[in-house]
């Protein structure tokens, strides 16, 4: 196969949740475990830090391995959804994984593993792909994202240096739970005995969950946000934009003057969070100094090729994409545009069909005008539905066939000091980045 066919064969043959939605869900670790088997466990030949959370764990995974990256480590990435590549997901020192390793591995491996009855989902399939390239290339450290959940997501095999939890919020009930407490449970799954965890954000609805299994396995439990707040956030324009911020640790100034290119103002809890990691990584010897904590976090898209976090797309009009599509994500989205200065918003919306749209509908703004349509993946919420559910929350706009078309039409129609703005959807923002 060449590449292409290889792509067609993994998205044809393998179930992928982020296509099809829960039916690729698998409530076990068995056939990761199989596969990792196969594979000589290659696991097991490299560091690792395992990053789970409901919203931010990209951006928290992404600014670790940049932070590594600048110290001096060979760093592999694993992270998911992809926007544009298949090969984001895995990578090293910012490289993307080559073509032709994906081909010869799904030839070699995973192809007879599926012959011989082993029924891999899409997901597994690339979790077994990045372990086993990461110990071929001999990484120093991976910093591992968790796709979905943790307890059962399939990166939890391994055995860490240290994990992280950013935050609790819901997303995915069906398959999560539908209390924060449950969902709170399944991301507490990535606990392992001794090893410390870091909780990016103290919630009282989940507190609790982490301080019980923490006691129960004698983990080393650290609440970020009990140690270190951000402070005097704001945006500033050197020779580019950055999002600029104080730290401070428990009262006292630590850091003055980060600055990191994600522009987001909700990376304001994320760097707070990756700060409290690398305290724990300097414990375990690694050697991480300030000069490359700081550039780590400046240069984090550069080092990375981080994609769809407040990313600005144009100036006139001010164009702007994010990622975020839950009920959390979505508030921190509009506290930002609701900050941004412009005439007329004009919104570019595509949402998928799994998650509860009625909540997140009735929080985006009336006056906006919008652009509705239908991402071209199976799990995408199909355009006139979408603008029908959107109509019962005084939304209005036009329906279009793709998310092309709605992106072309909205920056027709928007003036120079408009704002257009593409989310709701990690699959919208895809299409149009």
């Amino acid at each position: 196969m060449n590449y292409q066919q290889t792509l067609d064969y993994m998205y044809s043959r393998l179930p992928m949740f982020q296509r099809i939605g829960s039916a690729a869900y698998k409530a076990n670790l068995d056939n990761t475990v199989a596969l990792c088997k196969l594979l000589g466990n290659p696991e097991r030949e490299f560091k690792t830090i395992h990053v789970a959370g409901t919203n931010g764990k990209g951006s928290t995974s992404h600014l670790i391995a940049s932070i590594l990256q600048c110290s001096g480590y060979k760093v592999g990435l694993y992270t998911s959804p992809h926007l544009k590549d298949f090969r984001e997901r895995i990578k090293i020192n910012g490289e993307k994984i080559p073509e032709q390793v994906v081909t010869q591995f799904i030839e070699d491996h995973i192809v007879p593993a599926v012959n011989n009855q082993l029924e891999l989902s899409f997901f597994e399939m690339t979790v077994g792909l990045a372990f086993d390239y990461f110990a071929k290339e001999n990484v120093d450290v991976a910093v591992i994202e968790v796709g979905l959940g943790g307890r059962l997501d399939s990166t939890n095999v391994i055995i860490p240096e240290l994990s992280i939890i950013t935050n609790i919020s819901f997303d995915h009930k069906a398959l999560l739970g539908n209390s924060i407490e449950a969902i709170a449970k399944e991301k507490a799954g990535i606990m392992k005995p001794s090893i410390p965890v870091i909780i990016g954000e103290k919630q009282d609805d989940s507190k609790h969950v982490f301080i019980e299994k923490s006691a129960a396995i004698n983990a080393p439990l650290i609440f970020a946000s009990d140690v270190y707040k951000a402070t005097n956030i704001r945006h500033l324009k050197t020779e580019k934009l950055v999002l600029t911020m104080d730290i401070m640790r428990k009262g006292n100034l630590f850091l003055s003057n980060i600055e990191s290119e994600l522009l987001g103002l909700y990376q304001q809890k994320n760097i707070p969070a990756v700060i409290c990691a690398i305290d724990e990584l300097r414990k375990k010897d690694f050697y991480i100094p300030e000069s490359c904590l700081r550039n780590g976090i400046k240069n984090v898209i550069n080092k990375t090729g981080l994609l769809g976090r407040w990313q600005i797309l144009n100036e006139h009009p001010l164009t702007i994409a994010d990622t975020g599509h839950n009920e959390a994500g979505i508030k921190e989205v509009l506290a930002q545009i609701a900050s941004t200065k412009y005439k007329q918003l004009h919104f570019v919306l595509g949402m998928v069909n799994d998650k509860d749209i009625s909540t997140i509908l009735s929080l985006l703004p009336k006056e906006a005008i919008y652009y509705f349509a239908k991402a071209s993946i199976p799990r995408a919420l199909d355009a006139e539905e979408l603008a029908s559910q959107a109509a019962i929350h005084q939304l209005k706009g036009n329906v279009y066939s793709t998310i092309l078309e709605a992106f072309e039409s909205a920056k027709t129609n928007a003036d120079k000091d408009d704002l257009v703005f593409i989310g709701g959807s990690t699959f919208t923002v895809a299409e149009v980045i």
